[in-house]
């Protein structure tokens, strides 16, 4: 029956009024439905952000030089003038020593930058780190995206607290308790985050990568795992990092934790200590001291690879959606990069490449170039509706020549020096970073993803490491077959092959799912909302 026909002969079954056509049960529904509504629309215009007036200026601080770590860089970098000592944090405990190590060396400074900081085990001793580094002088500033912060409002308050301390959160919320409410009163806004991750201590020494700060992505959590990656850097990418960060510090976006939550107390501070008595912590506090990282770090032999590095950033007014194309992370990208002649060896948790991702990716194999993407199965991801987003895109990558495999959940075998992949029954691939022709690296925070590309600000170095990218192409040629499912077309259908204990397994179908997962992904891929994504 024609549309029109059917809603012609529902409303002559009711009275001529122009709601009088529901039925009398969603008549009630709607008449509540209405004014709650309304309600919330009102609640939504009720509450604002606070002007930015009288925010306080500051400014990366340059003269750290003569600082432990300042007089220990300088040694460092002596043989290598001009280029960026690169240090590769492939396990989740040495990235977690890294950033406590600098949080207890610094001495005048530490600038922290943060999507995500759990209100756990490891997030809670780093703030204690921070806590007791302004106790010895340092300044702290600590900039979090506020999309994460829920339950940490009353600790980030009593760190702040302290003289040394300043809190900003980026595009925060304006209702504290129901956070819901801005997405319907403020969406354009509040949809975008920032996902930029940095630990920077005097100036000096940072780490950037794909890590927040929770126990999933330190090894400090029974449950799943994250498998990441972070670099720590010396030398002169430092100081554009630090320059990065005052843009973002001083940017439209980033407000006092004070103006949002009102002032702390001088006697709270005492309040984020994590009780040391505890088993866990004792736990954890031991495994990290037995960390690769810790042990190289006190024998003074860090093998930092020597290579020139650049950061690439996004404009922090993308999160106001006021940045120019020209100020993405990802058109400077396109233009550090070389192109792809031989190999483009790609990995990315949420990877979502869209029409014109297919066509750019699926043109490379089309030229010769090798062409390998690591991304999460269906059983590991943590984002099904990022999976519905990707799964659409295969069946043309294939096709094109484009190699693809997903990561599986279950990785028995330990992690190995030198090599993220494997360790946790439960791991989840989260880490951010492809290869050039065995030339050039890009290590970040940035995804394979609309969100990435044009409504979350981003960070990563472009590295100039023959060293580095050939280890990453190495890995796809080996590791990465034993630890993930590759993917083949035939016929047109979708296969998965995977090393099992018995040789080689076959599935026709996402392995190791239940069907209610797979109707979520059904579901998902029938919304328009790839561009979300």
């Amino acid at each position: 029956m024609p549309v029109g026909g059917a809603l012609g002969h529902d409303a002559r079954m009711h009275s001529a009024s122009g709601f009088s056509c529901l039925p009398r049960r969603r008549w009630r529904w709607f008449g509540a439905a209405v004014p709650l509504a309304a309600t919330l629309l009102v609640l939504c215009g009720c509450v604002g952000l606070p002007p930015l007036q009288g925010r306080s200026v500051s400014t990366a601080m340059r003269d750290t030089g003569d600082t432990r770590l300042g007089a220990a860089v300088t040694r460092m970098l002596q043989p290598h003038p001009g280029l960026t000592g690169v240090l590769p944090l492939l396990d989740g405990h040495d990235a977690f020593a890294a950033r406590a190590t600098l949080a207890d060396a610094a001495q005048r400074s530490l600038d922290i930058q943060y999507y995500i900081w759990r209100d756990d085990l490891s997030g809670t001793l780093l703030l204690d780190a921070l806590r007791r580094a302004a106790g010895r002088g340092v300044r702290v500033r600590l900039l979090l995206d506020d999309n994460n912060t829920a339950g940490l409002d009353g600790k980030l308050r009593e760190l702040e607290a302290h003289p040394l301390v300043e809190v900003r959160l980026f595009n925060p919320f304006a209702h504290r308790r129901w956070r819901a409410l801005d997405y319907l009163g403020d969406f354009a806004r509040v949809n975008r985050r920032m996902h930029n991750k940095s630990f920077t201590a005097d100036n000096q020494v940072t780490v950037i990568g794909g890590r927040n700060v929770g126990d999933e992505y330190f090894g400090a959590s029974d449950g799943q795992l994250f498998v990441d990656l972070d670099v720590l850097a010396i030398g002169p990418v430092v100081a554009e990092v630090s320059e990065d960060f005052d843009r973002y510090w001083a940017s439209d976006s980033a407000y006092p934790l004070d103006l949002v939550l009102g002032p702390g107390t001088p006697a709270a501070v005492a309040e984020t200590r994590p009780d040391s008595s505890a088993q866990a912590v004792r736990a954890y506090r031991q495994a990290v001291a037995r960390s690769a990282f810790v042990r190289d770090l006190l024998a003074r032999r860090l093998p930092f690879e020597w290579a020139r590095a650049r950061l690439v950033s996004d404009d922090p007014a993308k999160g106001l959606g006021r940045a120019d194309h020209g100020e993405t992370l990802w058109t400077r990208l396109q233009a550090l990069l070389p192109r792809a002649q031989r190999e483009l060896h790609l990995v990315s948790p949420y990877f979502v490449p869209t029409a014109t991702g297919t066509e750019y990716l699926a043109a490379l194999a089309g030229r010769g170039v090798e062409v390998s993407v690591l991304t999460n199965a269906l059983e590991s991801t943590d984002v099904p509706a990022v999976h519905a987003g990707y799964a659409r895109r295969r069946k043309p990558l294939l096709a094109a020549g484009v190699q693809l495999f997903e990561l599986r959940r279950d990785l028995a075998e330990p992690k190995v020096r030198g090599r993220w992949l494997g360790g946790s029954s439960a791991s989840s691939l989260h880490a951010k970073t492809f290869a050039v022709d065995r030339t050039h690296v890009f290590v970040g925070s940035f995804n394979f993803d609309p969100r990435s590309a044009r409504l979350n600000t981003e960070l990563g170095f472009v590295i100039e490491s023959p060293g580095l990218a050939t280890r990453i192409a190495e890995q796809f040629a080996g590791d990465i077959p034993a630890r993930a499912y590759r993917l083949q077309l035939e016929n047109g259908e979708l296969n998965w092959v995977g090393q099992g204990e018995d040789g080689m397994e076959f599935w026709s179908s996402e392995p190791h799912v239940g069907f209610w997962l797979r109707l979520q992904v059904w579901f998902f891929s029938l919304l328009p909302i790839e561009h979300l994504l």
